[in-house]
């Protein structure tokens, strides 16, 4: 009768220093678990992170897809690369008189080019996670809704640089001389990079809104090959009929082009600059609330 009086009062597990191991442990347990339902009965809830940790933190993901898949930087490499060579080395001499007068022109414009050309595969890539449910899993996280669209445009960010930095490099090895210097190259692709980012807000949405991978890249080059050949990318607008004159001529391309050219060569093109930043403000307003929407009804 004594030993049990003794057991129940001051010899059970966890009531002295004996207590302090697994089964001890294991007794807080509860009242870790029913304080956390306490509190979430109250309508207390944990702090939620910052719209731009989870951004970044969606944004180094799309970085990581880019570690694994290394591959993917084909059209970031190569391609702009092939762009150069071939239109400088074929047009060149018809167009410009000679390929080093050419290619003065053609650089700013052919970078513009390859920069916006590759902004579509962020919709492929937000409808490829689609597909295999990633996006789900995502919209159930108690993280600041736009994060997950705003991390795939800050991954493909490095992809846009790459770009750049890869058609620049080839243009000073052809011959290509920025009259601007250091200063008017990196506003340039500043400015490049800003509108790039405004305007995968179209590519989201294309993303979020049609079926399959397949179709976004159709939709994706029928909206993309006319905007970019028809601007001032390749040639004068002074030398197309009038009536394709009145287009190129108020294309968002053709702003970002004369900017970024008047930019490279130490001019301040500030009509150019103001309208690439209307564009882009425009894409965001117009495209952002209506991606926004679909992913929430995905």
């Amino acid at each position: 009768m004594t030993t049990v009086t003794g057991a129940g009062t001051g010899s059970e597990p966890g009531a002295g220093p004996e207590g302090a191991g697994p089964e001890g442990a294991g007794a807080e347990e509860p009242r870790t678990a029913n304080a956390l339902i306490g509190a979430l009965v109250a309508g207390e809830r944990p702090p939620r992170p910052s719209a731009l940790t989870t951004s970044l933190a969606f944004g180094w993901r799309a970085v990581l897809r880019i570690k694994h898949v290394p591959e993917q930087l084909f059209d970031v490499t190569a391609f702009p690369v092939m762009l150069v060579l071939m239109y400088t080395y074929l047009f060149g001499g018809a167009l410009a008189g000679s390929t080093g007068a050419y290619l003065q022109y053609l650089l700013p414009g052919i970078m513009v080019t390859s920069v916006v050309m590759i902004t579509m595969y962020t919709g492929m890539a937000v409808n490829t996670d689609i597909a295999k449910g990633v996006l789900d899993r995502f919209r159930s996280l108690p993280v600041w809704r736009p994060s997950v669209m705003v991390g795939y445009l800050l991954g493909d960010m490095l992809r846009y640089v790459l770009a750049s930095v890869m058609m620049l490099a080839i243009g000073l090895v052809m011959g290509y001389r920025p009259h601007g210097g250091a200063g008017g190259v990196i506003g340039g692709v500043a400015l490049l990079l800003l509108f790039s980012f405004c305007f995968s807000w179209l590519w989201t949405m294309f993303g979020l809104l049609l079926r399959t991978e397949k179709a976004v890249i159709a939709v994706s080059m029928a909206v993309i090959f006319p905007l970019t050949f028809l601007s001032n990318v390749f040639v004068e607008p002074r030398t197309m009929p009038g009536w394709l004159q009145a287009f190129v001529n108020n294309s968002p391309l053709t702003h970002l082009c004369s900017a970024v050219r008047g930019l490279t060569e130490g001019g301040t093109p500030s009509a150019h600059i103001a309208w690439t930043l209307g564009w882009s403000a425009l894409f965001v307003l117009v495209f952002g609330p209506v991606t926004m929407r679909l992913y929430a009804r995905k």
